[in-house]
């Protein structure tokens, strides 16, 4: 062994730099390699091929609520476990970890602010909490969700993203469509809009329930949006599924989803979907009123006027 080969590693590990884990993103349809400040700074879209990476419900908030500030509903707390559900794992244990993962109490997050400077109370999934999979604490949290708006007689949005029911919590879980479906009839009597934004993916139970009882149902581009998956529906009629079926695009153009909107104009669109619901005047929207930032009463005022024509013509 010659002195260059013993002393050649030693030179390399002297100017060898460590590179973080997360510095590349790649993205899962065109397979190319992106810097991950640029995904961050392009709301998690990737430049160039546009597809829309999933959201934590911390960064769903915070791209949604003006300048990224909203205040926390409080959820009631319930039992963990109310099975004693152990399969490979305890389900606490499972609850633990997804806990630490996340940093949040649940798989949905609810919190209220200004969109656009229109009061809004909007609960998001967290698609890394068990799948964002729908049990007694994430349905709670929505319930609440649904009374914080009635309360505040704002708009309720919420965007779904989630495997379906939670299956370590039985029946309770099941419990949950319906009782958010109670909730949302209350909105409807209370004549307040309740949006629904579908991102990637909202199947099970999610989907057979509150995603799709909303007065406009909008969906991110790409977005995987059925019940069962469509690999079991494969499986299940033995024959091949058209390309791109259950997906945003293909729910759109057979009328399952009103529209198919890029993140970036998420926020506006919100805005203005509300405004109009609401039969807001145009000059209101998107101001930021102390009246308006209060708890939005004056935005169900009894002799507002009908939307106009051109204002419909856009709904």
């Amino acid at each position: 062994m010659s002195w260059i080969t013993d002393v050649a590693p030693k030179i390399k590990t002297l100017f060898k730099r460590d590179a973080p884990d997360n510095l590349w993103i790649k993205c899962p349809d065109s397979g190319q390699v992106v810097f991950h400040k640029d995904v961050e700074a392009n709301q998690w879209v990737i430049p160039g091929s546009g597809h829309h990476m999933r959201l934590s419900a911390i960064q769903r908030l915070t791209l949604t609520f003006d300048e990224g500030q909203w205040t926390d509903v409080p959820v009631p707390d319930v039992d963990s476990d109310p099975l004693k559900f152990r399969d490979t794992k305890r389900y606490t244990d499972r609850l633990k970890d997804a806990r630490t993962k996340t940093g949040l109490a649940d798989a949905i997050k609810v919190g209220t602010g200004t969109v656009e400077g229109l009061p809004m109370t909007v609960a998001a999934h967290d698609p890394d909490f068990i799948g964002g999979s729908l049990g007694v604490a994430a349905g709670e949290a929505f319930i609440r969700g649904a009374e914080t708006a009635i309360e505040r007689t704002t708009p309720y949005v919420a965007f779904t993203a989630s495997g379906g029911a939670r299956m370590q919590e039985g029946i309770l879980s099941l419990m949950q469509m319906a009782r958010t479906t109670v909730l949302i009839q209350r909105l409807r009597e209370r004549k307040l809009p309740y949006i629904v934004v579908l991102t990637n993916p909202t199947t099970g139970g999610v989907t057979a329930s509150y995603a799709m009882l909303g007065d406009v149902h909008m969906a991110e581009p790409g977005a995987l949006i059925g019940f069962a998956g469509p690999r079991v529906i494969e499986q299940t009629i033995r024959e091949h599924l058209p390309d791109g079926f259950q997906r945003a695009e293909f729910l759109k153009e057979h009328g399952m989803v009103d529209m198919v909107v890029h993140r970036h104009d998420l926020r506006p669109t919100l805005a203005r979907l509300c405004s109009l619901l609401m039969r807001l005047p145009a000059k209101e929207t998107g101001t930021t009123s102390d009246a308006a930032a209060d708890d939005g009463s004056n935005h169900l005022e009894a002799d507002r006027a009908a939307p106009s024509d051109e204002q419909s013509d856009l709904l």
